[in-house]
């Protein structure tokens, strides 16, 4: 059956389901697919893995506190969290999955870690 690649319109014989004539068509496919709308996405989760690496490096034993230029400086964004909890003071923590942060004052941070 004569079929033609979704990738390079070219006319190749194969199974009937089979949708490319090479693997090279094939990943050059799925990567067109991928690039540009998932390029917000990837970046985003970089952030975020990001961020929980540096707050795993500074919660050590599950509650810490810590100078915000200390935080910045390693590169934290505190745009990015997965996550936000009030608690029932009113207090409200920002998290990155398991790791969190609470501003107490205009520099410095309490950090902690979810179990």
């Amino acid at each position: 059956m004569k079929k033609k690649c979704l990738e390079c319109d070219e006319e190749f014989n194969g199974r009937s389901d089979k949708k490319f004539c090479s693997d090279a068509c094939r990943n050059s496919y799925n990567n067109k697919l991928n690039s540009d709308e998932n390029n917000l996405v990837r970046n985003t989760n970089n952030i975020l893995r990001k961020n929980r690496r540096i707050l795993k490096e500074l919660v050590p034993k599950g509650t810490t506190t810590i100078e915000k230029s200390k935080l910045l400086s390693k590169g934290f964004d505190l745009k990015y969290h997965t996550e936000h909890v009030k608690t029932k003071a009113g207090k409200v923590y920002f998290f990155c999955y398991e790791y969190g942060y609470l501003q107490l004052d205009e520099n410095r941070f309490a950090l902690v870690k979810k179990n």
